[in-house]
């Protein structure tokens, strides 16, 4: 991965962790370093990069967050991931489990024009494969509504609205329940003391653990836009 790649991924990666914090503009070294896969050296090194840049901001004791420049990058960067995502999974059959490394290394080269194409061949979509929202030409984030599977009713009709991983066995045994990005479902019981969860999938009833349900973000039908 070249230079401008790297950091494209440092942004991206910090924007979605802020994004999954509900409203906290910082994000630890530590959480950053974990999710880009590097050692506190490393990421310590490229905050300082980042700083000079005018791409995040530094607070000891706090941790980092992004700037209006660094957040316009991030998504930027995410858009081109995202969209070659869709491309390699409705285009070229590529499964949801397969993409995420290859959109990063793809994303971080193609031209704008390149992703352009790849956007009209995938049928302008709105969401990746797993589910997140894909950002405007011009860097703006869709707004998705929905909840964590296991802090919804039990009784109700929900859809699978995104799934909070790419681990791609994961990935692959989500697609085992019958489960995908816009499927109905119903939660049929919740265990009590953080068991299994069942749910009603194609009449089928399947027993999901508490792990996996907390990478599985869920809404109501008519909250669903794909």
């Amino acid at each position: 991965m070249n230079d401008s790649a790297r950091v494209q991924e440092y942004l991206a990666e910090a924007y979605r962790l802020v994004s999954y914090k509900q409203g906290e503009r910082y994000i630890t070294t530590s959480a950053l370093a974990e999710a880009v896969g590097v050692t506190a050296p490393a990421v310590t090194r490229m905050v300082r990069r980042l700083k000079d840049d005018g791409y995040i901001e530094h607070e000891p004791y706090k941790g980092i967050a992004l700037t209006p420049l660094g957040e316009r990058e991030a998504l930027l960067s995410i858009r081109r991931h995202r969209l070659v995502e869709r491309f390699l999974v409705d285009v070229m059959g590529f499964g949801w489990h397969e993409v995420h490394d290859t959109a990063d290394d793809l994303g971080a080269v193609v031209s704008d024009r390149i992703v352009s194409r790849m956007e009209e061949l995938a049928g302008y979509p709105k969401r990746c494969p797993h589910g997140e929202p894909i950002p405007t030409p011009d860097g703006v984030m869709p707004q998705v509504i929905d909840t964590a599977l296991q802090d919804v009713q039990v009784g109700e009709e929900y859809v699978l609205s995104r799934v909070y991983t790419h681990d791609p066995e994961m990935l692959l045994y989500i697609e085992h329940l019958g489960l995908q990005v816009g499927k109905r479902f119903r939660l049929v019981e919740r265990a009590p003391f953080n068991g299994p969860l069942q749910l009603q999938i194609d009449d089928v009833v399947h027993h999901v653990g508490h792990e996996l349900a907390g990478i599985l973000r869920v809404c109501k039908p008519e909250e669903f836009e794909l």
